[in-house]
């Protein structure tokens, strides 16, 4: 039998929402990601607890410079530039 891919933690959002924004933006650039289904458990929708985002190992450096980066915007907005 295969052994299963092994997946790293690359980090922590806030809520579901947040991971699943995140997750999806790093497969847009390609990324294999995932957010772990053990934190995205609710049996009211969209969990508010932290979710832990997962990439596929030889990605890591890549996805930490993609939400380094956003981050990085982010800040920029919100101090108006």
């Amino acid at each position: 039998m295969a052994e299963p891919k092994k997946w790293l933690l690359l980090t922590t959002a806030p809520d579901q929402l947040t991971a699943e924004i995140w997750k999806d933006i790093l497969v847009q650039e390609g990324i294999p990601a995932m957010v772990n289904p053990e934190d995205a458990v609710s049996f009211l929708g969209v969990s508010a607890f932290p979710c832990r985002i997962m990439v596929a190992p030889g990605y890591f450096k890549q996805a930490r410079e993609i939400l380094a980066s956003l981050q990085a915007e982010e800040e920029a907005n919100d101090k108006g530039g």
